[in-house]
């Protein structure tokens, strides 16, 4: 993995942790998903005639990942909902990146012997403090987390075939954005109303926009990376986004970081190493 690459991902990481936190700070994880991904949505649009078309090979693929990803925001807001951040992300993409492994052996994705030592390091030290560490006081946490990761395992496989069949990381990225908000929206205005999206939406615009630049530039960076080398090894390298999260839950939302969230830190950092010099 060339040191272009692993630099975009560790400053994708920093952008999904980024995002995350806001979701997670906002107090209303279903509202603001739901905000952050209209904003995706628009920037997609704004963007979008200025993009190359996509090869039409993508299409089924962008089809089923647009459902997916529904799922994903769904089960991010009810997780968030019932745990913390610091203990609810680890696990979300601390299993992620062992199950795309997983699924991607059987779509034909190889990995040498030092890359799937590197996905251990990263995934063990992601979930060693959120086992350890920190005991579950809600169990629907754990369960809505456990969910999220096999999700996010499904859409990373879904989007690395997509992508690659695309022609365009940049245009794969612009369409997928723009039509994965209108699922998750049509939910929340089932579930609440109408009145009450848009007024959190006069209100809370500008951190939505925020929040959708972050959630777009980290995984168009992620796409782009994984035509450029195994989708294992960027899921994995991605998830070093754990890191930047446990810091930002203990500056910001007074979360504590004891012995095992740095000896976590340390085998992310060490199965990162390992990823980038296989």
């Amino acid at each position: 993995m060339s040191g272009l690459v692993v630099g975009l991902v560790l400053v994708s990481a920093l952008m999904h942790a980024g995002w995350n936190f806001l979701v997670k700070r906002g107090g209303d994880g279903q509202m603001d998903t739901v905000l952050f991904a209209i904003g995706c949505s628009f920037i997609a649009a704004v963007l979008l005639p200025f993009s190359s078309p996509l090869d039409p090979a993508c299409y089924p693929w962008l089809m089923v990942t647009l459902v997916v990803h529904v799922a994903y925001f769904l089960t991010l807001a009810a997780a968030y909902q019932h745990a913390d951040l610091s203990l609810a992300y680890p696990v979300m993409r601390g299993f992620a990146p062992v199950l795309v492994a997983f699924f991607a052996f059987f779509s034909g994705e190889t990995l040498n012997s030092y890359q799937i030592i590197g996905i251990a390091c990263i995934a063990f030290g992601i979930l060693l403090p959120a086992f350890i560490g920190k005991p579950w006081q809600n169990m629907k946490g754990f369960y809505f987390a456990i969910l999220n990761a096999a999700i996010i395992a499904l859409y990373t496989v879904l989007d690395g075939v997509g992508v690659r069949l695309s022609g365009n990381a940049i245009s794969y990225t612009l369409w997928l954005f723009l039509f994965n908000s209108w699922g998750i929206l049509a939910i929340l205005i089932w579930r609440r109303s109408l009145s009450q999206v848009l007024s959190s939406a006069r209100s809370g615009w500008r951190i939505a926009l925020v929040g959708a630049g972050l959630s777009m530039g980290s995984y168009g960076i992620v796409l782009w990376a994984m035509t450029q080398t195994a989708i294992p090894a960027v899921a994995a390298l991605r998830e070093i986004s754990v890191v930047f999260a446990a810091f930002l839950g203990a500056w910001f939302l007074k979360e504590s970081v004891g012995l095992w969230r740095i000896l976590g830190a340390s085998l992310v950092g060490l199965g990162a190493a390992v990823i980038r010099y296989s």
